[in-house]
């Protein structure tokens, strides 16, 4: 493969850790103390889950999340700072890009008459594919540095 300035390699690895650093943002744009005090992000789930067209959002949803909305809300916020860290470091990357590629996926059908919110949610999806199958831990990460994924 040809590239300019930086090989494949190092072009997916740039990509995963652009990856990382959509996720840093996801998480440090979160109103922390409303998530985890007043539990606004949650109920702001919980009010689409409850209108979405497809029962099974709306069952899963009662069923897995409303009971326990703090940990929840701690799930959340805390995937999103572990993925972002995990692909910029390139650390633990394989589960890092799947756990980001499910998130993401949870996100989409969720949301999905929020179309604002589903073009980022594809883009990191895409991202997600991408980086996962061109094995993007392979330079530039701690995963490559300690010989894990090879």
């Amino acid at each position: 493969m040809r590239s300019i300035a930086l090989s494949g390699a190092e072009w997916v690895a740039v990509l995963r850790m652009g990856l990382g650093l959509w996720w840093l943002e996801s998480w440090r744009h979160k109103d922390k103390k409303g998530w985890f005090e007043r539990g606004t992000g949650i109920a702001w789930a919980a009010d689409v889950a409850g209108k979405h067209r497809w029962g099974f959002v709306r069952s899963g949803f009662a069923t897995v999340v409303q009971p326990r909305p703090r940990l929840m809300a701690y799930v959340v916020v805390y995937a999103e700072l572990a993925l972002g860290l995990g692909l910029v470091l390139g650390f633990l990357t394989p589960v890092a890009l799947v756990g980001g590629l499910l998130l993401n996926l949870l996100y989409l059908v969720l949301m999905i008459h929020d179309w604002a919110e589903q073009g980022q949610n594809a883009m990191m999806v895409l991202i997600s594919l991408v980086a996962l199958f061109a094995m993007s831990w392979q330079v530039w990460s701690l995963d490559e540095a300690i010989g894990l994924f090879l």
